[in-house]
C-alpha cells in the first residue's frame, strides 16, 4: 500500500521531499507533479526501480523510451553527447517547461541504456519535481501515466490517480491538480528541430 502525500508548490516542504528521496533510493517507484501531466518515475541509477516500471507499462527495460528529468541544464553533459550552441540556445528558450527534448546520448548513460543512440530530456516547470530531482543529486527516469478511459487520456485528480496506484508504487504525491496534455516532443538529435509531438508547449518557437 503506498502513501499519499500532500506537497504544496508554491514552498515544497524538504521533510516531505526527504521522504521521496528515501523511497527513492530504496528502489520504490513514485508518481510525482509536473508541469503537464502526473509521471511515474524513479531514481535512474536503480536498476530494480527501472525493472518495476518496465513490469508495469510491460514492456522490455532495453526497448523503453523514458524521458530523464534534470532540475536544470548543468547536468545534461553526463548523459548527452557535447551538443553544438544553436541546439543549446534552443533548450535555453525552452526550459524550464514543457517539452521533451531528445538527443544524443553519450558513454555515460546507465547500463540499461547503453543501447540506446538517443534520450529524452525533460526539465518541467515544476518545483516539487525540481526539488525531488536536486534533493536526490541525480535525474529522475519517468514516464507519463495514461489513463485507460478513451475521453480521459491523463487523470488530473491526484486522489483518483492514489486510488488507481496505490497498489503499484509506494508514495503518490499529491502536488494539486495535473494538466491533461503531455509534453510537446522535440527531436534535435540531428541539429534541426523536428516536432514529434505536438502538446502543450507551444511549437512556434523554434
Amino acid at each position: 500500500m503506498s502513501e499519499f502525500i500532500k506537497i504544496y508548490p508554491e514552498n515544497p516542504n524538504p521533510k516531505e521531499i526527504k521522504k521521496v528521496i528515501n523511497v527513492l533510493k530504496k528502489g520504490g517507484l513514485i508518481i510525482y507533479p509536473t508541469d503537464t501531466v502526473y509521471g511515474l518515475g524513479c531514481d535512474i541509477t536503480n536498476t530494480k526501480a527501472l525493472e518495476k516500471i518496465a513490469r508495469i507499462k510491460g514492456i522490455k527495460l532495453d526497448k523503453a523510451n523514458w524521458s530523464f528529468i534534470c532540475a536544470d541544464l548543468s547536468n545534461l553533459s553526463d548523459y548527452v553527447r557535447q551538443i553544438d550552441t544553436p541546439t543549446f540556445k534552443i533548450l535555453k528558450r525552452a526550459l524550464p517547461g514543457p517539452y521533451t527534448f531528445i538527443l544524443p546520448g553519450n558513454n555515460n548513460l546507465p547500463k540499461e541504456f547503453k543501447k540506446k543512440k538517443t534520450v529524452g530530456i525533460r526539465v518541467p516547470d515544476n518545483s516539487i519535481a525540481k526539488a525531488i530531482v536536486e534533493a536526490l543529486g541525480n535525474p529522475i527516469v519517468s514516464t507519463s501515466i495514461r489513463d485507460e478511459d478513451e475521453v480521459l487520456e491523463y487523470t488530473t485528480d491526484p486522489e483518483l490517480i492514489f486510488e488507481k496506484w496505490q497498489n503499484l508504487v509506494d508514495i503518490v504525491i499529491d502536488g494539486g491538480y495535473g494538466d491533461n496534455k503531455a509534453s510537446t516532443v522535440i527531436d534535435l538529435s540531428e541539429g534541426e528541430p523536428i516536432v514529434i509531438r505536438e502538446g502543450k508547449g507551444p511549437i512556434d518557437i523554434f
